[in-house]
């Protein structure tokens, strides 16, 4: 389950909100209860973001200014899952998948975005996105020249700040969606001590790696 609270329909009164309930999960349905969207997220994100108003509807404008952006939708797609997966966010990479599919990409690419960096089927193009979303979500911003120039190539200044603004927001969904616990990162933190077996006590085990135990 989330970590936070998921908003039930009856306590909802604010109407962006109840309109989003309605269309990504019908009228007759409570979200909180009865889950279950379209693309078979469970669609708790919308349920725990209802708890504020106010961000839900930022949130949304955010959704809204992507997606009426002038950058490619490909390349902004690239970005997008490639965040998601850098940020280790099952839910946020999963998610676009399906949307570069919904574009006409290649499986090929799609399946390629873990390893992009051994995959010959991208572009020059695309491989600079992709070196920049890591860039961006790996090294913090830090971005070489050479992979800036690229972009530059290829893309207005305008395209390139969009392409910045949309794939560093998506590293924040997918940051607070692991944190939250949302959707398909509600999964158990899978870095945890394996138990020796029974009777291995407090042994030294660098001692029994070296022979000096």
């Amino acid at each position: 389950m989330p970590r936070l609270r998921e908003v039930p329909r009856a306590e909802v009164t604010d109407e962006q909100i109840l309109f989003f309930y309605d269309r990504l999960f019908a009228p007759d349905r409570d979200p909180a209860v009865d889950h279950g969207t379209a693309t078979g997220s469970p669609g708790d994100w919308w349920t725990v973001f209802a708890q504020s108003p106010d961000v839900f509807r930022h949130a949304v404008r955010g959704f809204a200014l992507y997606r009426g952006a002038d950058l490619d939708p490909v390349l902004r797609e690239l970005g997008q899952c490639r965040a998601g997966w850098a940020r280790g966010s099952q839910f946020v990479f999963s998610q676009h998948c399906k949307q570069m599919r919904a574009l006409g990409m290649p499986e090929e690419k799609i399946a390629s975005i873990p390893h992009w960096q051994t995959a010959g089927c991208y572009s020059p193009l695309e491989r600079a996105v992709l070196a920049y979303t890591d860039c961006l979500v790996l090294d913090g911003g830090r971005v070489p020249d050479g992979v800036f120039e690229v972009l530059r190539e290829h893309l207005p200044e305008k395209e390139i700040l969009q392409l910045t603004y949309i794939t560093c927001m998506y590293d924040m969904h997918a940051t607070m969606s692991r944190a939250l616990r949302l959707e398909f990162d509600d999964r158990p933190e899978p870095v945890v001590e394996v138990a020796a077996p029974e009777g291995y006590g407090t042994r030294d085990i660098a001692a029994d790696l070296t022979g000096e135990g």
